[in-house]
């Protein structure tokens, strides 16, 4: 009898542990979705020589700096420009929802206080830990944040043969009798980032294709027992809360069992008509405002406001987030050129808001001229082209009983017939980057 009862006690508390885990997902998916749009940060001593992160030391040669002397930036890196309150208050002015910050690079540099190397913020002439700078003005303006963390790290003995050049054995070497030294290395990092610095939205994973030699379940485990609300993307082997393609949009909305490849467009699977809310896999784009993560003095080659406007748009019209970086200076100052395309589109953001947070993929894809989002019974179409006489929509089911323009919260005329939508465009105030519809139905 007691064994009888032991074995139900057991499936009783298996059962509530599976229950627990189930609901701190839909939470968890639920605050991603709402947030739709976030701030990247690339930062770190490569600032200081305007080269790409990490990329000059694994495939040298376009960068025109030496593995010795990126090893020496360190030694140079003094922000004394960095203000955290104001890095947090531009992404809230920008209308991002959080922001994702990279504690290490595929360098092995931290830009943290960690205990566990040397190479770190704390040994520059800076000496002061910035995450925990951030984190602390993240939580007084109410804004989530997560790190990115890198699994690779070419600075680390266990990860690789430091001896050699990192161009020879940077994607690692699993094989060597070390690398069980480099995953505890990793536990104990992690460890402190989830408990030193609050609240972590996301942990950011990037780990460069073979992730399956991370070990990464043992690091879900690990972040699922310490902070359980926090997200995990999909770059350390097991598919996490959301998948990441990166520096561009998937041409349809990705469904459960997909390829949504990360960097290559390889995409397969993806569906051109809205999928059931059950088989959606939840994703997030990845982009820069120019065309490098890090600071480059020399890149001009700028995103208008109005493409990085739509490009949040075509996420969130495929049920999507987006994450966009920028790459501050060696000082601590986010350049002009992203301010000021950030700004716009909080402006744009403060009157058409509504359709792009909380928002999933509209029951209409492929539109000609724009996009649509959907929030319970309220379709949002973003006009990217305004059409000389009306917009049409066919192939619209559900019934429309009154459509506003959300810039002037002005009602607008329409006829429907049958699954026909004709709206005249007299009277509505264009957008220059995108004019949004709100469609009431029933």
């Amino acid at each position: 009898m007691r064994h009888i009862s032991g074995a139900i006690c057991l499936a009783l508390a298996l059962t509530g542990l599976l229950q627990a885990a189930d609901l701190y997902k839909a939470e968890r998916l639920k605050r991603f979705n709402e947030a739709k749009f976030g701030m990247f940060i690339h930062w770190g001593p490569y600032s200081v020589a305007s080269v790409e992160a990490s990329w000059p030391i694994m495939r040298p040669g376009k960068w025109g700096i030496s593995e010795a002397e990126y090893r020496t930036l360190p030694q140079r890196f003094n922000p004394v420009r960095f203000n955290a309150k104001e890095w947090v208050r531009l992404a809230k002015a920008a209308g991002q929802r959080y922001m994702v910050f990279t504690a290490k690079h595929h360098d092995g540099f931290c830009i943290f206080d960690t205990q566990y190397t040397d190479y770190k913020i704390t040994n520059t002439p800076y000496g002061k830990d910035i995450l925990a700078q951030l984190a602390e003005a993240a939580k007084a303006e109410g804004m989530p944040l997560g790190v990115y963390y890198s699994p690779p790290d070419l600075n680390h003995p266990g990860y690789r043969h430091t001896s050699k050049p990192s161009s020879t054995n940077w994607e690692g070497e699993p094989q060597r009798p070390e690398w069980p030294l480099y995953l505890d290395y990793m536990e104990l990092q992690l460890r402190e980032l989830l408990t030193r610095y609050g609240d972590v939205f996301v942990v950011w994973f990037d780990g460069l294709g073979n992730e399956q030699k991370y070990a990464g379940a043992r690091f879900h485990d690990l972040i699922r027992s310490i902070q359980p609300m926090a997200l995990i993307n999909n770059r350390i082997g097991p598919i996490g809360d959301f998948v990441t393609p990166e520096q561009r949009l998937p041409a349809g909305i990705p469904r459960k069992g997909s390829v949504v490849g990360t960097i290559e467009p390889d995409d397969k699977g993806l569906s051109a008509t809205p999928p059931r809310p059950e088989d959606f896999q939840p994703w997030e784009t990845n982009m820069t405002i120019n065309q490098t993560w890090a600071y480059n003095k020399n890149d001009l080659r700028y995103k208008s406001t109005t493409q990085l406007i739509r490009a949040l748009i075509d996420a969130a019209s495929k049920g999507g987030n987006f994450l966009l970086n920028v790459g501050p200076t060696a000082e601590g100052i986010i350049q002009p050129e992203f301010e000021e395309r950030l700004r716009a589109m909080g402006k744009w953001l403060a009157l058409n808001g509504e359709a792009i947070y909380g928002t999933t993929y509209g029951p209409l894809q492929g539109l000609p001229y724009g996009r649509m989002t959907a929030k319970g019974k309220t379709l949002y179409l973003h006009v990217f082209d305004m059409p000389p006489d009306s917009i049409e929509i066919t192939g619209l089911h559900a019934k429309v009983t009154s459509i506003r323009a959300l810039n002037g919260n002005i009602a607008v005329k329409f006829r429907q017939i049958g699954d026909k939508l004709v709206m005249p465009v007299a009277g509505i105030q264009p957008d220059p980057h995108a004019t949004v519809l709100a469609l009431s139905t029933r």
